[in-house]
């Protein structure tokens, strides 16, 4: 199967092909979070509760990575991502008609569960190159995938401001829909990898976290680190209208200018390929951790609202280029650990990550009601210093990954 896979979508355009696709899913999940302000305004809620929307979308995206996205190793994953895009954009039309809280809550679970299509399609860019390209491979999907991320938050911010925020989410919706008949008419038919049973895969999974310390490394650090990043991006929309008067437009527009930095995931992937993805995630590391302290600096020092501003792009640019970096490392590690159970590796990998983005968000909104953006940004740092630690001690620095280590047949039972 894996060279139908790669006749099917071979050419220049088959990893941009699954950039898009990343994008389409993944910026599902992110059209709230500037929003936040403006829906609660018109849904009766305070910053606090609302902050818990986003805090669903993202605790549904982990639940949907550990439900859905294992059996892209054994479905066709063409027709499983055609059934999951049409259903999310069930979703953002509920969450469009939304008239209370617990209907917007249910609808940003539901939004996160359908939303994990995107970790269906990012397995695959591996199996399109040769091994030696694999770090390249996945930072050219990952551009998609975190353009896919920042903006969505522009698309929401600015079509919220001309038509207001329920038409964000029905053209969401659209866009998701018309992405099903695209998949039919340029993906080919996909075959299992393997021949397992819903539960036998769901087994292998606690076989996978058992006997692979490297995947565990890196979830943990991959979970801190998006931790940080949402406590960020959560709580912006709400320091940029109560500090300085700005609307979700404002907000949105950062994600344009943090897509400069998603840019950067072709090179990263490079590096990785060239010196190790431990390397990459250690570079990844120091440049977020300069750009908290920076973004805290900037408030600590009271400076006037132009030069806040000139800082929190430089910071957003820089803090942007950071994720990408850490997340091209990080997954070209753990895929070089498996062809037969990438998604798999994926799912494991991607649930400690939106756990830990759900977890920020959370802590963050906690924060914001206590503290504002000194507490938050207090938060941010003391994550990604955890993140360092662990990176430091890790099991990969006693015992650097080699290659490929799990058998196939180990796979099959837990």
């Amino acid at each position: 199967m894996e060279k139908q896979t790669q006749i099917g979508m071979s050419g220049k355009w088959a990893l941009p092909f699954l950039g898009v696709a990343c994008a389409v899913g993944v910026g599902s999940i992110y059209y709230n979070q500037p929003l936040l302000v403006v829906m609660g305004h018109s849904l009766h809620q305070g910053e606090r509760e609302m902050g818990f929307v986003a805090v669903a979308t993202q605790v549904g995206y982990a639940c949907g990575i550990m439900s859905f996205v294992p059996m892209g190793d054994i479905v066709d994953r063409r027709k499983l991502m055609m059934r999951m895009y049409a259903l999310v954009s069930v979703a953002l039309l509920i969450a469009a008609v939304a008239q209370n809280l617990a209907t917007a809550i249910v609808a940003s679970v539901l939004i996160g569960l359908m939303a994990s299509v995107t970790h269906i399609a990012l397995p695959m860019a591996p199996e399109l190159v040769p091994h030696e390209r694999r770090g390249h491979a996945i930072g050219t999907v990952m551009t998609g995938l975190l353009l896919g991320v920042l903006l969505a938050r522009t698309f929401a911010g600015w079509v919220s401001g001309v038509a207001g925020w329920r038409s964000v989410f029905i053209l969401a919706a659209v866009m998701n829909a018309a992405f099903v008949p695209l998949l039919y008419k340029v993906m080919p038919r996909m075959e299992p990898l393997q021949k397992l049973s819903y539960k036998q895969t769901m087994r292998s999974l606690l076989t996978l976290f058992r006997d692979e310390p490297l995947l565990r490394e890196a979830g943990v650090i991959g979970g801190l680190t998006f931790a940080a990043f949402s406590c960020f991006w959560t709580t912006l929309t709400f320091v940029l209208a109560k500090h300085y008067g700005m609307g979700p437009g404002v907000a949105g527009t950062f994600g344009v200018v943090g897509a400069a930095g998603a840019t950067v995931a072709p090179f990263a992937g490079r590096l990785a390929d060239r010196h190790g993805a431990r390397y990459v995630v250690t570079v990844a590391g120091a440049i977020m951790t300069v750009c908290y302290a920076w973004i805290w600096l900037c408030e600590r020092f009271h400076v006037g609202t132009v030069l806040h501003m000139v800082c929190l792009v430089l910071g957003v640019l820089a803090l942007d280029l950071g994720m990408q970096m850490m997340q091209v490392g990080n997954q070209t590690r753990i895929f070089g650990l498996g062809e037969s159970a990438r998604s798999r590796l994926n799912t494991l990998y991607m649930t400690m990550y939106f756990v830990g983005g759900a977890l920020g968000s959370a802590l963050a909104s906690l924060a914001w009601a206590r503290w504002e953006w000194n507490g938050v940004c207090g938060l941010e740092i003391c994550l990604i210093a955890a993140a360092g630690f662990f990176h430091a001690t890790g099991y990969s620095r006693r015992h650097p990954h080699k290659g490929p280590s799990i058998p196939a047949g180990q796979l099959e039972v837990a």
